[in-house]
């Protein structure tokens, strides 16, 4: 057994020990813990990072969040609350590892949630982006190094990286409440630095509609885990080449404007989410 195997069944054990008993979900939503969504579930219980073993190289960040145990209607799926990021420190090895422990779970479709910039001149600060493709530009990725075959192939094939199927039920939930969908290809970079106009610029030109930080290596280990992978992003920043360097606002008034736009996203985020979470 690999030692990443072994670390994956260390920290599913002690979660097995002390979620609800008989607690079966196939379903899981990874989520920041900034992004508020609607109490339209009930939370069964709650297990927080910072319990779970093996200790993470950079400990201190195991306290981002909590594993919660929910039931949305009768529908019983996870809830991953708070999110590791590459340009906190968090090796790409450890952001696969919260996947692979999913996978360990028996969850076999995960919904991923990221704060987004946009590229594409045609979208808006407020909108949501439903993402059917990535570019990956973060310079690494979570299956480098030695491949456990128990845990995944070690070439997966990326060209359904984010399921068809579950794109076409969110696609359905989003023309049900006449939303605005922004089909998007999703950019990884690294951060935590803000874009240039040349770098934004050339996002656009190889074909990104949006830029974020989180979602890359999360569904290159789902596809990795045989789990099906489903994005969906919350504009809160623009990112035009030739307006950025216009843009005079202070970072107070950008940070303002961000939690504006945060809000308005969240609202939107709240009509749909629960409706995909029962169709999946």
């Amino acid at each position: 057994m690999t030692e990443q195997r072994q670390r994956i069944l260390e920290s599913v054990e002690y979660i097995k020990k002390h979620m609800p008993k008989k607690f079966v979900a196939d379903t899981a939503l990874l989520i920041e813990n900034d992004i508020k969504i609607e109490d339209g579930y009930k939370v069964l219980s709650k297990i927080d990072y910072d319990k779970i073993p093996p200790a993470f190289e950079n400990n201190d960040l195991k306290k981002v969040g909590s594993i919660l145990f929910v039931k949305i209607g009768q529908k019983p799926f996870v809830i991953l609350k708070g999110r590791f990021h590459y340009y906190d420190g968090i090796s790409m090895r450890e952001l696969g590892h919260v996947i692979y422990v999913l996978q360990q779970l028996n969850i076999k479709k995960i919904i991923s949630i990221d704060e987004v910039a946009y590229l594409n001149p045609r979208f808006q600060c407020g909108d949501l982006a439903l993402i059917y493709d990535h570019i990956n530009l973060m310079g690494d990725n979570p299956l480098i190094g030695e491949n456990d075959d128990e845990l995944g192939l070690r070439f997966p094939d990326m060209s359904n990286a984010y399921d068809v199927e579950l794109f076409e039920v969110a696609y359905s939930v989003f023309q049900d409440n006449m939303m605005k969908m922004n089909e998007s290809v999703f950019l990884g970079v690294i951060g935590p630095e803000s874009e240039t106009e040349a770098e934004a610029r050339f996002y656009r030109e190889i074909g990104a509609d949006v830029v974020g930080y989180s979602l890359v290596p999360e569904d290159i280990t789902a596809v990795h885990s045989n789990i099906k992978f489903l994005g969906i992003g919350l504009i809160t920043r623009e990112l035009i080449a030739d307006k950025m360097i216009e843009d005079e606002s202070t970072e107070a008034e950008k940070e303002k404007l961000r939690k504006k736009y945060l809000k308005k996203c969240e609202i939107d985020l709240n009509k749909i989410i629960g409706s995909i979470v029962k169709k999946i």
